[in-house]
């Protein structure tokens, strides 16, 4: 009987669903009949940096404009979490902050110069209408100056992996829209560059640190400085959110660019059919003078994205994941602990020809061995093992990402055995590895 329990198990282990984790998924041959309008573009999976589409996603030339202002607040929310702001601190505008307001060419909201804003307000402004200075009083407020910001805004690119993009400013105007307030040494038309790939690290990280941020970017419209000299409500400029022509259900954020008088620049996020892409589109071609061209082409690539990757379940929260069923316990009152998902473990994957979850070319890595031993007491639901699953194909990941990740928790708690067992145990071991 129990050799036909090991037959069973192997045959188990050896179904299709784990038969070719080694091959590569060939997810970029129906790519080459779909195009994005646009300079550049890039597609990723939200929750594991997988990279699900890309066009030309390397080019750090291309234009970013205000897609910036993701970076800028990244750096707001991460002084907010150190302590070094709330969201209640008040914030004055510098001669050249007000400057900005009265530039025509730029988007801004009226602000007055002797009033004080709450950096909540002030991160409203930032996301929604991109108000560029609110964005230029931030970056004062938090680093004295905006080229030491600036400075900031590099080094956190580099310390994600990102070394090849070109900031001059908080905001994404052109050097020569800021009546010479520009980043010292650099050229007069000079602008913020980045590759389309950097921007998705950018948004990948942002949502992944401060997932709040939706909160204020799912918003059409947010009131500004209520009760204040200033009090006005402000729009959000992403024309895929509900009550807009180029509207699309999921859509939550995040951040639109201009590098014209049009918008040509949208990185979008939505989640839909179990998962969460954040999308990239860059410099559109011939945008549309009611700024729909962005999000026309992001919806085109949202829906190639869907129509192409999908998720499938490899095992459901709290039940076995077989490829690692149980881990050894010392010194437990019993021998081993039970290993069941954590949550349920369901990775992204392409869709097969016949539309179902290609998974030829998913591998698996755990962050134990099927060895290890683990030390009594065992609690229920405490993270033993972690669970790598990644999609091997040309597309790859995202610098400093390798796959999706899911915790093998243990079934049931295990209680340390009592303290005379416990020695002999030891006792046992000693004699037999050292004696």
């Amino acid at each position: 009987m129990k050799k036909i329990g090991i037959v069973f198990c192997i045959l188990l282990i050896s179904l299709p669903l784990f038969a070719g984790f080694s091959a590569k998924a060939d997810t970029t041959s129906a790519a080459a009949d779909f195009s994005v309008a646009a300079k550049s573009s890039i597609a990723i999976d939200a929750s594991s940096g997988k990279i699900l589409y890309a066009q030309n996603a390397d080019d750090s030339s291309t234009a970013i404009a205000s897609i910036t202002k993701l970076l800028t607040a990244y750096l707001v929310y991460k002084n907010v979490a150190d302590g070094k702001l709330t969201w209640d601190t008040k914030v004055g505008l510098s001669d050249y902050a007000y400057e900005l307001t009265q530039n025509s060419n730029a988007s801004n909201i009226p602000l007055a110069q002797t009033e004080k804003y709450t950096v909540k307000d002030l991160v409203n402004a930032l996301l929604l209408p991109s108000a560029n200075s609110a964005a230029v009083a931030l970056a004062e407020k938090i680093a004295g100056s905006e080229p030491k910001f600036v400075d900031m805004m590099t080094a956190q690119m580099k310390a994600w992996g990102i070394t090849d993009t070109h900031l001059v400013n908080a905001s994404g105007l052109p050097n020569d829209d800021l009546n010479g307030h520009i980043y010292p040494g650099s050229a007069q038309t000079a602008t913020n560059t980045m590759s389309a790939k950097a921007v998705a690290v950018l948004s990948y990280h942002l949502l992944k640190d401060y997932p709040e941020i939706l909160k204020i970017t799912k918003k059409t419209s947010l009131p500004f400085d209520e009760g204040g000299k200033s009090q006005m409500t402000l729009t959000n400029t992403n024309q895929m959110l509900d009550g807009f022509a180029t509207s699309r259900k999921g859509v939550d954020g995040l951040k639109t660019g201009s590098t014209s008088f049009q918008i040509d620049c949208f990185a979008g996020t939505t989640q839909q059919n179990g998962f969460r892409i954040i999308t990239v589109v860059l410099e559109a071609e011939n945008p549309a003078t009611d700024n729909s061209t962005p999000f026309t082409l992001t919806n085109q690539l949202m829906n190639y994205v869907y129509g192409h990757w999908r998720t499938t379940t490899l095992a459901q929260k709290n039940h076995v994941f077989p490829e690692f069923p149980k881990l050894s316990v010392r010194d437990g009152r019993a021998n081993a602990t039970q290993l069941v998902a954590g949550k349920t473990i369901s990775p992204v994957v392409p869709y097969a020809s016949d539309g179902s979850a290609d998974v030829k070319g998913i591998k698996l890595k755990f962050s134990d061995k099927k060895s290890s031993v683990v030390e009594a007491p065992v609690a229920k639901g405490k993270k033993l093992v972690e669970l790598s699953i990644s999609v091997k194909d040309k597309l790859g990941y995202l610098p400093q990402c390798s796959g999706e990740h899911f915790p093998l928790v243990a079934k049931s708690a295990v209680a340390r055995s009592n303290p005379l067992k416990v020695m002999w145990n030891h006792f046992v071991t000693f004699v037999n590895e050292k004696l």
